[in-house]
């Protein structure tokens, strides 16, 4: 079943890719904002695509954590970085310069490298209370001293960061709980899973998460922001899977490549970040803009 893990999990983060990718092309040809800018981008076919490519990703990533280990699911969302760009920047008429696609590389390869060398293996889909209640109010608690770390007169990169990183940490509790929670629905069917704390939790965190993220891509650049939410997600997750669910990596030796897949996907995350800063704007074909999106 890792494989089929795998599988979905690339899924999920090529549909949230996509989704995120037809949201902002809709949204960017809107000055309105606040509910008025919903109401209008319901009538865009754009923006239809996006939800569509959002809800895919949540079903695959549900998919992805019943079949496999928290530890191999969440760091594959990593990909979901490239596939964004590679979407977005045709779909917005932007070109990649040269260190992005050194970028995509790293990130691609380092997964790569760091996931056969670790295979982690030995998953459940649920863990006991004593468990879940230190495990919850660690992640809360670090989210909470990220956010007044990050407080007003801060410099903006710093900012961004430590609010990067609290979204980063919600974003791996939302995957944990919802790997319980889809456990509980695949095992138990749907009432026992609207029975289920976990449920609740889930919503609650992913929308923390979304609200945190929001936060710092306005507070500061994308560069100090990415590589703590796609570094911080993976790392948080692979403590939870391991704390909570009982899920294992190679150890000894193995340790090494592990080390050197993490560092290319730091380089990776990295170089992406700086070329989005660096990207190339070309011209709108004269058709499309006037085209609804």
């Amino acid at each position: 079943m890792i494989e089929l893990a795998a599988v979905f999990a690339v899924a999920g983060a090529a549909s949230n890719a996509v989704g995120t990718a037809f949201q902002r092309k809709a949204a960017s040809a809107s000055s309105r904002s606040g509910l008025r800018l919903l109401a209008e981008l319901v009538h865009r076919p754009f923006w239809m695509i996006g939800m569509a490519g959002v809800v895919c990703a949540a079903l695959f990533q549900s998919l992805a954590l019943v079949n496999g280990p928290l530890a191999l699911v969440q760091p594959l969302f990593i990909l979901e970085l490239p596939f964004a760009l590679l979407v977005a920047a045709p779909l917005m008429h932007r070109r990649l310069p040269r260190s992005g696609w050194w970028g995509v590389g790293g990130c691609v390869a380092g997964l790569a490298v760091l996931l056969i060398a670790a295979a982690p293996h030995g998953a459940t889909d649920q863990a006991p209370l004593v468990r879940w209640i230190p495990a919850v109010c660690l992640c809360v608690g670090a989210m909470a001293v990220a956010v007044l770390l990050a407080g007003r007169g801060r410099a903006p990169a710093r900012r961004a960061a430590l609010l990067a990183a609290a979204s980063a940490t919600g974003n791996a509790l939302t995957a944990a709980l919802l790997k319980s929670a889809s456990g509980t629905f695949a095992d138990h069917g749907f009432t026992a899973f609207l029975r289920s704390w976990q449920t609740y939790g889930f919503a609650l965190a992913g929308a923390a998460a979304v609200l945190l993220l929001e936060n710092a891509l306005q507070a500061g650049p994308l560069a100090a922001a990415q590589p703590a939410l796609t570094i911080g997600d993976a790392v948080v997750s692979l403590i939870l899977g391991i704390t909570l669910f009982d899920e294992r990596i190679r150890t000894g030796w193995w340790l090494v490549p592990e080390a050197c897949g993490a560092l290319l996907i730091v380089v990776g995350v990295a170089l992406l970040s700086r070329a989005v800063g660096r990207i190339i704007v070309l011209p709108v074909p004269a058709e499309e803009q006037r085209q609804p999106t």
